[in-house]
């Protein structure tokens, strides 16, 4: 399984831009579907976007537009990259990935703080 360290977090004032790095051990890393997740105080954990093994990319609807998922697979690394943040960007972010035919992901980093001030 890979294993995922999540970097780039910090304070922030709204408006500002912040990106996130996703770096993954292992050799199969482009075999993977990496996503993002965040989690606020006192709320569940939500998705944020996924970038899968085929290419593709998902976002969700509170990010779109100013969210960016981006991958560098010759580096093991996944790049979230946030304009325009609001105070409810606030969270915990995390990275997970899913093996190529998994249905859930499996593997999760530790996360990184990302705070929005207003």
């Amino acid at each position: 399984q890979v294993q995922l360290v999540e970097s780039g977090g910090g304070l922030v004032r709204a408006g500002a831009s912040l990106t996130l790095s996703c770096v993954g051990s292992g050799r199969s890393f482009n075999t993977y579907t990496i996503g993002w997740f965040r989690q606020a105080p006192g709320k569940e954990r939500e998705f944020v976007g996924h970038y899968s093994w085929t290419g593709s990319t998902n976002y969700a609807d509170s990010v779109k537009d100013r969210f960016t998922i981006s991958r560098d697979n010759a580096k093991n690394t996944l790049y979230l990259q946030m304009n325009s943040l609001k105070p409810e960007d606030t969270a915990v972010y995390y990275c997970a990935a899913r093996s190529q035919y998994g249905r859930a992901f499996g593997s999760w980093g530790r996360g990184t703080q990302v705070t929005v001030s207003s």
